[in-house]
Order: structure tokens, then C-alpha cells, then sequence
């Protein structure tokens, strides 16, 4: 499927991956419609971009405003949800706010979009809807409370959206990144393995994007450590990936 031509509502796309794959859509030639909460960086990015762009900043935690801006966006051909927060932690530093911030924007904020996108899709008999999981959401991970949770829950929300939609003119796809250098990851204090460029991550999303396979872990080789954990019984699996420091 060629992406020439479509128009994407990209929902968080003024930082990390999301303006990096923006700047991969646009060069392979799709009409873009651009959200996140940072009008001004959403500003820089469409001059970057150059034509073919338009900016419908939003909050995805603010259900009205959700609401103003799917109809402010009107018609389109597919969605990226990218928005995402993220705050490393234990379970024994709880910090309630924090975890429910990323639960509100990585899980909540996609709920709120989807609902005023899929329907219409659905209706239709064609759309491109894409959600961004993560290879954590595989199963629990030490110091990711509230994120890993959050991405667990979109990748079961993209299961359930394809399987009611299956064998209908609506594509849905899931993606599953590793590690990604940006303002997020620059929180975390270990060694993070295979980490990607944002480019080469939204190379491989635009690349997924134009295929038909619904589900795409990458970076391959460190996938295949998180798609095997699910297959480990639970003692085992807690000693691999959680020993005690």
C-alpha cells in the first residue's frame, strides 16, 4: 500500500518518534494533519515540512478538546497514535500522579481518539488505524511501573480493534518499538540495548505501515527476547529479568 497521496492524523508528533515519522510520511509523500499539546513545536515542524501539513494541537488528556479536534480534522485516510509520557519508577517509589499521567496520555488519550476515529472508519468500510505498543508491554518489567501497563493495554486495545475489523476495509496495525533515543529515554539510568535513532525507528514504522502484517516488533533481534518471555513460567522469567540488585 502506498502512502503517497493519503492523509494521517498524527497524534503526538511534535517530539521523538512522532516528528521523526511525520518527516518520513511527508518525504514519501502523505498529507499529514499534525497533534500534540506544543503548538509551537507543532508550528516549527509543519514550516519544516514545508506543504501538505496542517496543525490541530491537542491535549489527549482533555476529552472536549479530543472531541473538537476529530471534527476539526474531519475526513481522513488513517491515525497514528504516538502520544505518549513516561517516568521511570519502582513499585516501592510510587509516585500516584505521575503513573496516572502516563496512564491517562498512553492508554486514555488513545481510548478518547480512537473512539471519535474507528466508528467512522468502520462505517465507512476503510481507514488505516495505527497504535504505538512497546516490546515492555510483553509482560511486567522492574521500573516501568505505569508505563508498561499502559502499553500492554494499547497492545490488547489494537488485538481487540483488528479482530472486530478483521476482513473489513479497515487496516489496523500495531507497533512495537525497543528503545528510542529521545527526551524519554534520556530519563533512564541503564544501559538500554539495540537503541534506535527516532529516523530509523520511523523508517521502519513507515515501512510496516505500507505492508499488511498487523503486528511489527523491532528492532528484530531484541523482539525476539520479549516474544519468547511470554512463553517462561513466572519463577524463571522473575529470575531472568528481575533479580534483586
Amino acid at each position: 500500500m502506498t502512502l503517497k497521496g493519503r492523509t494521517y492524523w498524527l497524534v503526538g508528533a511534535s517530539e521523538g518518534l512522532g516528528r521523526a515519522l511525520a518527516a518520513e510520511l511527508h518525504r514519501r509523500g502523505a498529507h499529514l494533519l499534525l497533534s500534540a499539546r506544543s503548538e509551537e513545536r507543532l508550528n516549527e515542524l509543519a514550516r519544516e515540512l514545508g506543504s501538505n501539513v496542517r496543525t490541530v494541537p491537542l491535549d489527549v488528556t482533555d476529552p472536549g478538546a479530543v472531541s473538537k479536534a476529530a471534527s476539526a480534522v474531519g475526513d481522513i485516510d488513517g491515525l497514528v497514535y504516538l502520544a505518549g509520557f513516561y517516568e521511570p519508577m519502582k513499585a516501592g517509589s510510587w509516585d500516584p500522579n505521575a503513573v496516572e499521567q502516563m496512564m491517562d496520555v498512553n492508554l486514555m488519550g488513545a481510548v478518547r481518539v480512537l473512539g471519535r476515529v474507528v466508528p467512522g472508519f468502520a462505517a465507512r468500510g476503510r481507514g488505516h488505524v495505527v497504535i504505538t505498543g512497546s516490546l515492555s508491554g510483553y509482560r511486567g518489567l522492574p521500573g516501568a511501573i505505569g508505563y508498561g501497563a499502559s502499553k500492554s493495554g494499547l497492545m490488547h486495545l489494537a488485538e481487540t480493534i483488528r479482530s472486530d475489523l478483521w476482513h473489513t476495509g479497515v487496516k489496523v496495525q500495531l507497533m512495537n518499538p525497543g528503545f528510542i533515543k529521545t527526551r524519554l529515554t534520556d530519563k533512564n539510568d541503564f544501559n538500554m540495548p539495540f537503541l534506535m535513532e527516532p529516523e530509523d525507528a520511523a523508517k521502519r514504522m513507515a515501512d510496516a505501515m505500507e505492508g499488511e502484517r498487523f503486528k511489527t516488533d523491532f528492532p528484530w533481534g531484541f523482539s525476539l527476547i520479549f516474544r519468547a518471555s511470554r512463553f517462561l513460567p513466572q519463577g524463571i522469567y522473575q529470575w531472568l529479568f528481575a533479580k534483586p540488585k
